[in-house]
Parts: C-alpha cells; sequence; structure tokens
C-alpha cells in the first residue's frame, strides 16, 4: 500500500459504541479476522480502548473498541466510560451496536442521548439476532428507529458473521478519500505486552468467580523475545488483586486456579506469538487499586 492518493482510496476511523455485553470486542474480532480484543460472558470486560485497523484493496477502516458505557460506579468505572464517550467525538463514523436478546435500556439511553446532536454518520448494528426469533426482528428494528435518526440498520450476529460484510461495505462507502494511515501489515495499535495482559486477564474471568475478575489487574513484569528459533518466549505477569481474600480464590487450593489459568493463557499466547512461550504468574495484593488514581495510572487506566 502506497502514501500517495489515490482517488478511488478512502479511510477513516470508526468508533464502536455499545452497552457492557453488547458484543462490541467479539464484532471487532470477527471484522479482522483475528483475536486483538478480550471477550467474556460477564460484562465491562473491556477496560481500555482498543484499536483494530481492516485493510481492503479500497479502503482502510481504523476501528476503535471502547469500554462499555454504562452509569458509573467508582473511579476506574468512570474512567473506562469517559474513555468512550470521549471516542465518539474523535472519529469520522460510529457504530452503535446494541444486544437485541438482552438489551440493557440505561445504558443504551446514555449513548442515545450522547449521539442525539451528532453529525458524523452512525450506524446502528442490532447484535445477536440468532438468539431471537426471526419474526421479532423487524418489530426491534422499527423500534429502534424511533430513537435516532441513523444512517442504516443492519440485524447482525458478530458471532457467526451474518450480514457483518454487508455493513462494512456500506461503512466503507461512508468514509471519505484520503491516505492509508497505517501500513498493511498493521493490525493494532496495540503493544504486545497489552494483548499479552489483557489474554491472562480474559482467563481470569473465564476461570473466577462473578466478581474477583472485576477486582483483578494485570501488569507484565518481563517479556523477553527469544533470540533463536528454537528458545522461547519468556513472559512473568502479575495478577494484583484488592483482598488477600481474593488472592487466595485467584490461586485456589493447591495452586490449581493459578495453574489453569497460566496454562490457557499460555495457549493463546502461542498463538498469538506464532511460537513456544513460557508464562510464569505471580499473584500480589494491592488494596482497594480500583479506588487508587496512583494505581490506576500505574496499571494502565
Amino acid at each position: 500500500m502506497t502514501n500517495t492518493l489515490n482517488e478511488k482510496f478512502k479511510s477513516g476511523f470508526i468508533a464502536i459504541a455499545g452497552a457492557p455485553n453488547a458484543g462490541k470486542s467479539t464484532l471487532l474480532n470477527r471484522i479482522l479476522g483475528e483475536k486483538i480484543a478480550i471477550t467474556s460472558r460477564k460484562a465491562q470486560t473491556t477496560r481500555n480502548r482498543i484499536m483494530g485497523i481492516l485493510h481492503r484493496p479500497q479502503h482502510q477502516m481504523i476501528f476503535m473498541d471502547t469500554p462499555g458505557v454504562h452509569k458509573p460506579k467508582g473511579e476506574l468505572n468512570k474512567r473506562m466510560v469517559d474513555s468512550a464517550l470521549s471516542s465518539i467525538g474523535d472519529v469520522d463514523l460510529i457504530l452503535f451496536i446494541a444486544d437485541v436478546s438482552k438489551p440493557d435500556n440505561p445504558s443504551e439511553s446514555i449513548i442515545v442521548e450522547r449521539l442525539k446532536n451528532e453529525k458524523k454518520p452512525v450506524i446502528l448494528a442490532l447484535n445477536k439476532i440468532d438468539l431471537i426469533k426471526n419474526n421479532l426482528i423487524d418489530d426491534v428494528v422499527e423500534e429502534w428507529s424511533g430513537k435516532l435518526s441513523f444512517n442504516r440498520i443492519f440485524p447482525i450476529s458478530a458471532r457467526h458473521g451474518t450480514d457483518v460484510e454487508l455493513m462494512l461495505e456500506y461503512m466503507g462507502s461512508l468514509l471519505q478519500e484520503g491516505y492509508p494511515y497505517y501500513p498493511d501489515d498493521m493490525l493494532t495499535d496495540s503493544p504486545e505486552r497489552f494483548i499479552v495482559a489483557e489474554m491472562i486477564r480474559e482467563k481470569i474471568f473465564r476461570y473466577t468467580g462473578q466478581e474477583i475478575p472485576y477486582s483483578t489487574a494485570v501488569t507484565i513484569d518481563s517479556f523477553k523475545a527469544p533470540q533463536d528459533d528454537s528458545s522461547l518466549t519468556r513472559i512473568h505477569a502479575t495478577i494484583h488483586v484488592e483482598h488477600d481474600s481474593q488472592k487466595g480464590i485467584v490461586i485456589g487450593k493447591g495452586g490449581e486456579k493459578l495453574k489453569k489459568i497460566g496454562e490457557e493463557s499460555r495457549k493463546e499466547i502461542e498463538r498469538f506469538v506464532d511460537g513456544k512461550v513460557f508464562l510464569k504468574l505471580f499473584v500480589h495484593v494491592q488494596k482497594n487499586w480500583r479506588k487508587d488514581t496512583r494505581a490506576l495510572r500505574r496499571f494502565g487506566y
């Protein structure tokens, strides 16, 4: 891909906004054909803005996966929501995604209110249509049509890919002519350390109880790339929790829970780095870190 202006080439930034658990990260991974954003059945999995770049012969679409918008409680959640809402103002196009199987009316209302005076194009993706009856889809589309003047509404399934390509073609047509912003071999601006930490955090969501994941943060203490084809990528990471009791839960009886988190994380990281990985996990108690602004900054929030 060259850096000379092509009259037919289009590029632009797109914010993916929605309530917690609407399927934003699943959709981004589907669009890119690669996993760069973690997913979970638990709400509020995404904490940071994650950028994914889709390269096509005639356009480059830069997607911003944002934290789920909700009424925040606590400093961490406030920062997450502020990050999501501020991203809406920094893009060329907004993709609003809503879960039709489990609507989150309070959170969705916050986004609708934010978008009422927005002059840039807004596309609505009604996600998880595979989880409702087909004869209800038209009713849902009609209901949403009365909430905001969307450029287009697409009933989709991010999980199965239903009509995602059709939606992408339409969004591409809305972009302005311009240069590609990034080289065509670049998938995301997130560093390897960030993505690895997110992969570990995803496994904490999967293998611990309802409240534990929200009290954890992951930092990468060391990341040593292999020196030759036969050596390992060596990673040391720390799981930070808020209380001693949570440390015991994450470690588990005889260390079994931490071992499971480590094993599953290592498998995913090996696919990501395309090589063998040695992963060492530690658990550290950082008292009430979600209320500590200095700790939040240190953990990247």
